[in-house]
């Protein structure tokens, strides 16, 4: 690079434009595709995987083919959108790659039709290949952060932020999908479209039991409340309001509240995700909200009018970003008899933190008005040590004799969110999770540990007990399945770092590690597979945990494109994507030194859940609402 003395490809190239008033800059990455910087955002885009013959004229075939579509698009390059630079960067990877295929440089040229096709059949490749087998996914197109997340009348609701025409983020619906067990989904119409009030952002559901709203005609039904988010047309500033739709059919269709929107806040730029619930003691309804660094609580009566009643926040706990996602809600501690009230709060990505987006959450008491924190203000609880899970909410309305709370989040991070490798659709939810409190020496914690509904896809299992293993002799064992659930309780009290590593047939591997000097847990990703969309992405990471009696149990889910672990009943959970390079088929496990005993270790096979091919299709599992 000119004048530069750097390898790093984004400061690099932030320096260049910053120094040349260079419009795009475009860095080529061979195999892996390129990297580009345009108008005020940057990010790379993938390449294709083929046999190389001859590289001669692979970067003269790039610009040829970027070119091409530039002057085919007839507009500057500042009105490019980023779905426009991201098709063109990946027309000029796949023709730069065709041409190491053949002998020659000029007349190897593809045609149009060549590189549509490879464009074409990789993307359908990456949906087969990294479609997860117990996740739920969109079937297609972009997925954020669950929303409106309601049980009614025997049927589960998920909804989501998606935008149904890029597989990147954009003008923000409600996707919709519906369960009868938490496991198994049907894809449902869209339930939410943008209107005159601009995009839908997240937000909550709630069951209208009593009518409070006024628009069920004495019965009851569903209530959607959401952010609407779009400009002020004075200031030309980003503005977000709160909005209410209604459903009396179950579900099926909304209508927007005419009065929309309810709630506005002139003053607040951050301003989003409403989440509701009723409030027995006051009789009224609560919500909560974030503003950038805080939470406001409002009151209402019948859900259409509100009033400020108390803030948080400010000064406590994380504010590497801005906060999203608000829950609160009331759980037992253990058997005690006693409880206490939980607030989450998801924060967003901030490039100096190498977490990126991430959840935290506090322990405390709810007055009607308020919330207050139980905790010094710097005192920090995180949900989730991996990577991969955010915007979390509960479900709403779960019968009081079922007595669960239960949360799902987003399975990705905003710091490579509409970069990873999937093709035609993009994100994916964890999976749904039991949220309890318990009582340890330092304080009230959360735990959490799957449904148990997951256990119905158990199709076969193996089991092992009192197995030693050294540096020498690790315990290895093919797998004849990707989709795996594995239980393993570890004696360490004579070893030093434990590895459960799973491998590929190609040169993956995903480690799982515990190092008993640091009390340490954590994921090895750097190896997991495809990991160069974003140089955040492949890491390793972790958390505190204290062994229990010399012994650490593990409760693994291995999905094809994800890996949850959860240690000790549920006391520190990691999440995280991978993108291994092909299926994993052997699992093996490892001491650094001295010797470690394999106490127990279940390996469950797993079937994988239908999701029904879009709206249209007839599905085996048909939910009726």
């Amino acid at each position: 690079m000119i004048g530069l003395k750097t390898a790093d490809v984004e400061k690099g190239s932030l320096e260049l434009q910053q120094q040349f008033g260079i419009t795009w800059i475009v860095v080529t990455l061979a195999e892996k595709g390129c990297y580009y910087r345009l108008a005020g955002h940057d990010g790379y885009v993938p390449g294709f995987q083929v046999e190389a013959i001859d590289t001669t004229g692979a970067g003269d075939a790039f610009l040829g083919c970027l070119l091409y579509k530039i002057l085919k698009a007839g507009v500057s390059l500042n009105q490019l959108t980023k779905q426009q630079i991201i098709g063109m960067l990946t027309f000029a990877n796949a023709g730069g790659a065709l041409v190491t295929t053949r002998k020659g440089a000029l007349q190897s040229m593809p045609t149009t039709d060549e590189i549509t096709q490879i464009i074409e059949t990789n993307k359908q490749h990456d949906d087969d290949r990294f479609r997860p087998g117990f996740h739920f996914s969109p079937h297609s197109h972009w997925l954020n952060d669950p929303n409106g997340l309601v049980y009614y009348e025997g049927v589960y609701h998920l909804f989501y932020q998606h935008h149904p025409y890029s597989n990147q983020w954009g003008p923000m619906h409600w996707g919709h999908a519906v369960s009868q067990d938490l496991v198994h989904w049907e894809h449902m119409p869209i339930a939410l479209f943008p209107d005159e009030h601009g995009a839908i952002f997240s937000g909550c559901c709630v069951v209208d039991w009593n009518n409070s709203s006024g628009l069920f005609d004495g019965s009851h039904g569903m209530i959607a409340l959401f952010t609407h988010a779009d400009s002020c047309p004075e200031t030309g500033q980003p503005r977000q309001r709160q909005s209410l739709a209604y459903s009396s059919d179950k579900g099926r269709t909304w209508h927007k509240y005419e009065g929309n929107p309810i709630l506005d806040e002139h003053d607040l730029v951050d301003f989003r995700d409403p989440k509701v619930f009723w409030h027995s003691p006051s009789e009224c309804w609560i919500m909560a909200l974030v503003a950038g660094d805080h939470v406001r609580f409002y009151r209402s009566d019948n859900l259409r009018e509100w009033s400020l009643s108390g803030q948080f926040g400010k000064s406590e706990g994380s504010h590497d970003g801005v906060w999203e996602c608000p829950d609160l809600f009331e759980l037992p501690i253990d058997d005690s008899g006693c409880s206490k009230w939980v607030l989450i709060i998801s924060i967003g990505d901030n490039p100096n933190c190498p977490e990126g987006s991430r959840t935290q959450y506090f322990i405390g008491e709810f007055d009607g008005n308020t919330f207050i924190n139980d905790n010094p203000a710097d005192h920090i609880l995180w949900l989730d040590y991996g990577r991969d899970n955010y915007a979390g909410v509960t479900w709403s309305d779960i019968a009081e004799q079922d007595g669960r709370r239960v949360i799902i989040g987003w399975m990705s991070n905003w710091k490579y969110a509409n970069q990873t490798p999937t093709g035609a659709w993009r994100g994916a939810m964890t999976l749904p999770r039991i949220l309890s409190l318990t009582s340890r020496d330092e304080g009230v914690v959360l735990t959490q540990m799957p449904v148990r509904e997951i256990e119905q896809l158990r199709k076969g299992t193996l089991c092992w007990n009192e197995v030693k293993v050294t540096p020498a002799v690790p315990f290895t064992q093919k797998m004849n399945d990707v989709l795996l659930e594995i239980e393993a309780d570890i004696d360490i009290r004579s070893g030093d770092e434990v590895h459960i590593k799973m491998k590929s047939s190609g040169q993956s591997e995903t480690i799982i590690g515990y190092d008993p000097v640091r009390q340490w847990l954590f994921i090895d990703r750097s190896k997991s597979g495809l990991t160069d969309f974003h140089p955040s992405f492949g890491c390793k990471h972790g958390a505190r945990m204290v062994p229990e009696n010399g012994k650490i149990k593990l409760h693994i889910w291995l999905d094809r494109n994800a890996v949850e672990v959860y240690a000790n009943e549920g006391l520190v959970a990691l999440t995280d994507q991978i993108f291994p390079d092909a299926p994993m088929d052997r699992i093996e496990i490892s001491a650094k030194t001295g010797e470690v005993v394999l106490n127990s270790f279940h390996m469950h096979a797993l079937n994988s859940i239908h999701i029904p091919n879009g709206p249209t299709e007839q599905a085996s599992r048909r939910v009726e609402v």
